[in-house]
């Protein structure tokens, strides 16, 4: 079965795009999809989810479009566990710990290198009417 393509995309900025791209992909467990340089700023970047969706971003830069700003984002994984694992071994600052919510699942939240806050978690959402 394909993975559907995403129709939401979290976008943002971030001061060092390769260094945040490297951290979403190693500790994360996010997939390089595509990369457009120009020299030693990313234009665009975009990042694949392996269990369903994904993430654009791309240098600051001055351009008139827009600029850095911190964003969330929340990733559903059947394995949070080892995600929790390699966000612990790389040092990520850690907002919440790995824990089991009210509503179910487990889950946790740490930032990247940008000041970004990603929450990783089992809960897929309330079911749609």
């Amino acid at each position: 079965m394909t993975t559907p393509t995403p129709t939401v995309w979290p976008a943002f900025r971030a001061a060092d795009a390769p260094a945040l791209i490297r951290w979403l992909v190693d500790v994360l467990g996010f997939t390089e999809t595509l990369v457009v340089r120009d020299g030693d700023l990313v234009v665009h970047a975009e990042l694949a989810w392996p269990p369903g969706g994904g993430v654009m971003l791309g240098s600051v830069r001055d351009d008139g479009n827009w600029h850095a700003q911190t964003a969330g984002a929340y990733l559903v994984t059947d394995d949070v566990e080892t995600v929790w694992a390699r966000a612990q071994d790389a040092g990520a600052e850690v907002l919440r710990p790995l824990h089991s919510p009210d509503h179910g699942g487990q889950e946790f939240s740490v930032c990247d290198p940008e000041g970004n806050n990603w929450s990783v978690g089992s809960y897929r959402g309330a079911p749609r009417p």
